[in-house]
């Protein structure tokens, strides 16, 4: 057999890649809809580390009383009183569950509310149900229904946790779907192409089932949590930064296929010529998301991983699959249009040429009308608030779990159902008890007996300590319920000898947002520090990666700005998750600086070549239409994220996609450039650049 002439042998190596990355497909992609196999959507997992609500859950265990998940049942009548027989019903309904499958110990009676006009009892089921947990629930709601003349509702925990399964059912081939489906129409739009689009797309899949099967097998070995939020910013995440990396490196091909005629040379020096910006560009986002892992919230350490892999695998799919399928399809890739001759050295559309002829012409009016507008729209960041999202706008859709919240809180008080768990000395549980009960906003405070209810005997006492049921006045969820935690944390605190630690539903809401402040405050200056140090490296100039970063930073304080307003206006969100600034920083920053660095690396390289002047405008020529192309591509596919009822994923989907828009747009297109062309060589200090004529020779 004759070995492989040099002419032949070229055509291995792409082969080899194409046939490796089919076999990743066809093994791994399955995963990408497996993913949910090994999601949990219980909060409670998700809990601040060390917060007093988090030690509060681990002492309950000695207890036996932490492995519960209250569904609270409501019996109203339309208005009219119950009667005495409907409430001996509601009770034998409630007693007809002890035992069944999933509930936890008796069940407490129905007892009336003040106006007569609604019964309440609670059942306590296992948290760890999964998908068990409606058929729980049905069964409740059927027991329950045998009260006649009467409306049955379940609220509490539970209800919640169904509905909010029930918004993450199907979100493996729902988001896909559309993300890819947004992603393709783009891509058909920019490229007049049939079969790019496809092969970017392709392997846009390839990368998110390699991530997909990565993270399956570490969260099967409980080496991370992923749960439906995680899982859905995970495929948005891949398919997005997949399809724009593929963008930089398709457009560079067809510069250099334009160029020469043969298309092996055109992959090496496109890959060649775009690799440092996507490697860097991949690596803030990637070591951004890596940063979370200093976050004291669960669901934040989940993300920064899971997102840091998805990163990875997007940027290997890109950097082997996307050349090895462009080397083999050479021209054929981009039919029916062909690469022409005016593109070979970045020739760009007319309309970056009629931008770049705007700053070229008027700089510094160019870049003080685009900081002005990002300065006002910044004003009203401090009106965007991180309290949390009440439970009536958890879900953008009508949930039952929220109108039979609306229900128990006309007619009982508002932590009724879900009170707060003190955990003290037995010894001065009189006393914590007395503090308890003089707190504003708290209606009750009743220690746990043996039988695991509050009253009714004396309490329970377990390794010394006793637990303590507080009914607050408010609606468990609402800032009047947390400001009542806080008190209360206040009073109890000071009982000498006590040692008591204030935990339940509201303080894990209370705790959860104050560890996302603290988190703020730490992560974000480890963020920018992390940028400024890539760009550095990439750019070789320490005042060029300041000022990408600080447009960077405005540009997200102007989205806070414009989401504050549609939020509270468009959107009726009184509040956001807690998370949420962190998240639309972390993303927002990261990929932001991705778009400058595809242009400043651009710049950088025409500037070496043609002086700083010329390289600023060769470089917004050359790069406009691909980056906004990647602009649009990424904030479509987080828009998709809006598909699934949540507030917080709709909050993140809007953050995100206006804010790489106006990133896109306003920041990389006029502020940067405007910026840069204004203070001419002096903005690449101290690098070489720095002392470079405009001609191109050095001083």
């Amino acid at each position: 057999m004759s070995p492989l002439t040099p002419r032949r042998a070229r055509w291995l190596l792409p082969l080899v890649l194409l046939v490796a990355w089919l076999g990743i497909g066809a093994t791994l992609g399955p995963y990408a809809g497996k993913l949910g196999d090994v999601a949990t959507n219980d909060q409670a997992a998700f809990l601040p580390r060390n917060a007093e609500s988090t030690k509060v859950i681990a002492e309950q265990r000695a207890f036996r009383q932490s492995e519960t998940l209250p569904a609270i049942v409501v019996w109203t009548a339309d208005g009219a009183e119950l009667t005495a027989r409907q409430r001996a019903a509601a009770t034998r309904a409630l007693s007809s569950l002890a035992g069944a499958p999933g509930v936890v110990g008796k069940v407490s009676p129905a007892l009336p509310s003040e106006d007569g006009e609604a019964l309440q009892g609670v059942v306590r089921l296992e948290p760890g149900l999964g998908e068990e947990l409606p058929t729980a629930l049905d069964r409740i709601r059927t027991a329950a229904g045998q009260v006649p003349g009467t409306t049955v509702e379940i609220a509490g925990p539970a209800a919640s946790q169904a509905d909010l399964s029930d918004a993450f059912a199907g979100i493996d081939g729902l988001l896909l779907g559309v993300a890819l489906l947004t992603v393709l129409v783009i891509l058909l739009l920019v490229y007049r192409s049939l079969l790019l689009p496809l092969v970017i797309m392709i392997g846009a899949v390839f990368a998110l089932g390699l991530a997909c099967a990565v993270v399956y097998v570490l969260a099967d070995h409980d080496l991370v949590r992923v749960d439906g939020q995680v899982q859905g910013i995970l495929s948005i995440l891949v398919i997005g930064a997949a399809t724009d990396y593929a963008l930089l490196l398709t457009a560079r091909y067809r510069e250099e296929l334009a160029a020469r005629d043969d298309r092996f040379t055109a992959a090496r020096a496109a890959l060649r010529r775009s690799c440092g910006a996507i490697v860097a560009s991949a690596g803030t986002v990637a070591l951004g998301l890596l940063a979370l892992l200093l976050s004291d919230l669960t669901n934040n350490r989940a993300l920064g991983p899971v997102g840091a892999i998805g990163i990875v695998c997007a940027v290997l799919s890109t950097l082997t699959f996307l050349p090895a399928a462009l080397v083999l399809l050479g021209p054929a890739a981009y039919w029916p249009a062909k690469p022409r001759l005016a593109e070979a050295g970045g020739g760009g559309h007319g309309i970056w040429r009629r931008v770049a002829a705007l700053v070229d012409r008027a700089p510094r009016k160019v870049w003080a009308s685009a900081l002005a507008a990002l300065l006002v729209c910044a004003a009203f960041a401090p009106a965007l608030t991180a309290r949390g999202v009440p439970l009536d706008e958890t879900f953008v859709n009508d949930a039952p779990s929220v109108a039979a919240q609306e229900t128990l809180g006309r007619h009982f008080p508002g932590g009724s159902g879900n009170p707060a768990v003190v955990v003290a000395d037995a010894d001065r549980l009189p006393r914590v008890t007395a503090a308890a009960r003089g707190t504003e906003g708290v209606v009750s405070a009743v220690p746990v007996t043996a039988s695991g209810r509050p009253g009714g005997g004396d309490p329970q006492v377990v390794g010394g300590r006793a637990r303590l049921d507080v009914t607050l006045r408010a609606p468990a969820d609402s800032d009047a319920a947390k400001d009542t935690v806080a008190r209360l944390r206040e009073a109890v605190h000071a009982v000498p000898g006590a040692d008591a630690l204030v935990g339940g539903y509201t303080a894990q809401q209370y705790d959860t947002q104050d560890t996302a402040e603290r988190d703020r405050t730490l992560i974000v200056p480890v963020v920018l520090a992390i940028i400024l140090l890539i760009l550095t490296g990439l750019l070789r100039s320490l005042l060029m990666p300041v000022l990408l970063v600080a447009t960077v930073a405005l540009n997200f304080l102007a989205t806070l700005g414009v989401s504050a307003l549609v939020f509270r206006h468009g959107f009726g969100f009184t509040g956001t998750d807690a998370s949420v600034p962190l998240y639309g920083f972390v993303f927002l920053v990261a990929l932001g600086v991705d778009y400058n660095i595809f242009l400043m690396s651009r710049v950088r390289e025409e500037s070496l070549r043609h002086g700083v002047r010329q390289g600023v405008l060769r470089g917004l020529v050359a790069t406009g239409g691909v980056i906004t192309s990647a602009g649009v591509v990424l904030a479509a596919t987080f828009a998709a994220l809006g598909v699934i009822p949540l507030a917080f994923l709709v909050q993140i989907a809007f953050i995100v996609a206006f804010g790489v828009l106006l990133d896109t747009l306003v920041v990389r297109s006029l502020l940067v450039p405007a910026l840069v062309r204004d203070l001419g060589p002096v903005a690449w200090w101290p690098g070489p650049l720095s002392r470079r004529r405009e001609g191109g020779r050095q001083e």
